[in-house]
């Protein structure tokens, strides 16, 4: 496969699994790539596999598309120590990507039991943007005939709150949507807060949209349970100490068929046009 055959594949995968981590589809469109290829070496398969998963997170520059695509590559590249047949040694490196691409395939779901005891009778659980993981922890618990309600916020710039609230609305679940601002009003009523992760540092923090930080400083200063939920394949090997530690490439999300998510400032003395960060990174309290 080529550049442009690895860009259309992971596309057509988003289009037709609108509901697919991004990471997925970059995962399945690798393990087509490494059935494809046609290197004779497992020196020469790594580096086409390198320059594939870069190529994919040129596209969609989420944490989890270049954190997926290197762990997919490390569990795949260990078989290459096994054996020294490069036919044979090719044969179980796709075998071994096909038990990858199954194990994550099933994350949400384990996540989703794992965190049903978390939600109460009764509860009211404040969230972030739009998580298709947290709308599948919620839909778990819901389908568990658990009673709550939602705080949602608007998520500016690209109100992927709104999204969150039609999809939680559509599950019968109550939900309100609120302002950014006004997070630090509404913790006081709510007895936990759940997000999502785009990713997982090394120190135990979290890069996600943008607002994530405030609400988890928020939460923090009023005792209130603050839980992340995100797949193992989103753990990124990066060790920020501030927002500035984290890579430019994941502040700002956009490609892969995706709207931008970044704040759009416009100077209109100027009519200067930036983007603004749209992630942060949540330090580990």
């Amino acid at each position: 496969m080529n550049e442009a055959e690895l860009v259309e594949a992971f596309k057509t995968q988003m289009r037709t699994d609108p509901d697919v981590a991004s990471a997925v589809a970059a995962i399945r469109v690798l393990l087509e790539f490494l059935k494809r290829d046609k290197g004779e070496t497992i020196q020469g398969l790594r580096a086409n596999l390198k320059n594939a998963i870069e190529t994919l997170s040129g596209v969609d520059s989420s944490v989890a598309v270049s954190s997926g695509g290197e762990l997919f590559l490390r569990f795949i590249s260990l078989t290459s120590l096994e054996n020294p047949d490069y036919s044979k040694c090719k044969e179980i490196m796709i075998e071994r990507g096909e038990l990858f691409l199954r194990r994550i395939s099933l994350s949400r779901n384990k996540i989703a039991q794992l965190c049903r005891t978390f939600i109460k009778d009764g509860g009211r659980i404040l969230t972030h943007a739009y998580s298709k993981v947290v709308l599948k922890v919620l839909e778990d618990a819901a389908e568990a005939k658990k009673r709550f309600s939602v705080y949602i916020t608007e998520s500016q710039p690209d109100q992927a709150g709104q999204k969150m609230a039609e999809a939680l609305t559509k599950l019968g679940i109550p939900v309100t949507v609120i302002l950014d601002a006004a997070v630090g009003y509404i913790m006081e009523k709510v007895d936990l807060v759940i997000v999502g992760a785009e990713g997982v540092v090394e120190n135990g923090g979290i890069i996600n949209k943008i607002g994530t930080n405030q609400m988890a400083v928020c939460a923090k200063a009023q005792n209130k349970p603050f839980y992340v939920v995100a797949e193992s394949f989103k753990f990124v090997r990066l060790f920020p100490l501030n927002q500035q530690d984290v890579p430019d490439k994941f502040k700002v999300r956009g490609g892969g068929g995706r709207n931008h998510s970044g704040f759009l400032e416009i100077n209109m003395q100027q009519l200067e046009i930036k983007w603004k960060p749209s992630s942060n990174v949540v330090a580990r309290t």
